[in-house]
Order: C-alpha cells, then structure tokens, then sequence
C-alpha cells in the first residue's frame, strides 16, 4: 500500500475512534440534559434544552444546515452559506487591500537599509498589538461595523506580509545581484527579475500566515459587532443554546479555513525557486 493510501486509511480511522469516543462521552447528549435538567431543578432555576451534543447528532445538524445553506429569513435567521460568503468577503477585502501596502512597503524595507532602519520601531511596537484592540477606534472613526471588521482584518493580516516579505528580499543571495550588476541590470529590473523570483517562496508563507490570522480575527470581529457572518452565527446560536449549531458552525470555520489556506498553498508551488 503506497504511503498516501495509509495515510487515508489512518485518517479515516482517527475520524472514527473520535466519533465513537465521542458518542460514548456525550451519551447522544442525553445523559447530560438529564443531570443539567436535575441541577437546575435542584438550584431552582428554569429548564432548559441545553445539552453537550454528540457527534451524531452534530452530523444531523449539519445534513439540516447543508440542505438550505443560502435561506434569509430576516436579520436573525440567515443560512450557514449565507454567514460564511459575508465573512469570507470581509476577509478577502481587508486581505487584498494589505496585500497592495504590505508586498510593495516590504520590498522597499528589505531593499533599503535606510528604510529598515527607519520603519523597524514603527513596526515592532505596533506588531504585537492586538487587532481585536483597534476595533472601538475604527467603529467610533469609521461608523461602520463591516468596514470596521474589514479594517481590523487588514491591521492583523499586514505584519506578517511586510515582515515575510522584507526578509525573503534581504534574504537573496549576493551571487544573483552580482550577475545583475554584472549584466548592467537597472533597480527595476533587477527587482523583477531576480529578487521578486528569488522571494517569492517567502513572501507566500507571509501571505499563508496572514490568511491564517484573518480567518482567526474575522471570527471574533463579528461577535462583537454583530449583524451578520459565521461568528455572529456563532455568538446567536449560543444565545439559542443550540449548542450543536455552536459545534457545526465550529467545524464550518475550520474547514472554510483549511481551503483558503490550501489556495494560497497551491499558488505558491506554481512560483517556487528552484536554483
């Protein structure tokens, strides 16, 4: 069996153990209604439908969903598919718009010393900042809760592209700018031609890590604001106590997740430097 096959077959049997496994702790949740029914009842507070959902019923919720994920029933009752295209969108206009600033800006960085220097301070006080903290400022400037969350998306995805890319420009060998030099290559051709070449592989691992921490923050962006996308979706769900729509929206997120980032991961193989 080639190396692939036993790789799916082993991941189709961790799929298993943990769907069994976790049937076998939740009850089909059952267990867990009953003695959450019976605390309450004993604290003398009032019933609720509230229980830890197994992963069968997760799956039924989620065959429920994935049969109308585009309805709109209102601001409050919106389809799964509907939530993830209004994150998505988010995500990719404040992404896109980073990308413009971040790419060009890290060229000039890692090719001018002097601007390394200069920007470096700039750049290590307000890296670490979390993005989540800009977002009172850009709903108080911007007045508006989904250019806020596009903001707050392009402030958390731009480090990581300007750093990455800064450093793959730094990074390339001095034998390729002599044979420019040598060659009597101009600024502008040497930067497309061997340095933009020679990054690339770096600067898309930037590109990868900040899809990563976009996806991350957008999540979060849309609990506080509210409105609509996947972490409003979330956030509702939990005031429904549906928590089986709270696990299905999870794996939602994660899977959504994990093909964003494999786009980016197939573009870079179609830009990889071989020497």
């Amino acid at each position: 069996m080639s190396e692939n096959k036993r790789a799916i077959l082993l991941s189709i049997i961790i799929f298993i153990v943990f769907v069994v496994i976790g049937e076998l702790i939740t009850g089909s949740g059952e267990r867990n209604k009953k003695n959450l029914t019976e605390y309450e009842q004993l604290m003398g507070m009032g019933e609720t439908q509230a229980h830890v959902p197994g992963p069968f019923e997760v799956f039924e919720r989620a065959f429920e969903e994935l049969s109308h994920p585009f309805y709109d029933n209102g601001p409050n009752d919106k389809g799964i598919g509907l939530q993830l295209l209004y994150s998505i969108a988010r995500v990719l206009a404040g992404y896109l718009l980073s990308v413009i600033i971040a790419v060009p800006l890290g060229f000039l960085i890692g090719m001018s010393p002097v601007f390394y220097k200069a920007l470096q301070p700039y750049i290590q006080i307000l890296k670490p900042i979390s993005p989540l903290a800009w977002m009172p400022l850009a709903l108080f400037v911007i007045k508006d809760s989904i250019l806020s969350s596009v903001f707050v998306i392009f402030i958390c995805s731009i480090w990581p592209m300007l750093i990455n890319t800064a450093f793959g420009v730094m990074s390339v060998k001095k034998d390729f700018l002599n044979v420019g030099r040598t060659l009597e290559m101009g600024t502008f051709k040497t930067a497309f031609q061997i340095i933009l070449p020679a990054s690339l592989p770096t600067i898309f691992t930037g590109l990868r890590i900040s899809m990563g921490i976009s996806w991350l923050v957008i999540v979060a962006a849309e609990m506080l604001v509210g409105g609509t996308g996947i972490g409003y979706y979330v956030w509702n769900e939990w005031n429904n106590l549906d928590l089986a729509s709270v696990v299905f929206s999870i794996l939602m997120i994660g899977i959504v997740g994990m093909f964003l980032d494999s786009i980016i991961a197939q573009a870079a193989k179609y830009f990889n430097y071989v020497e």
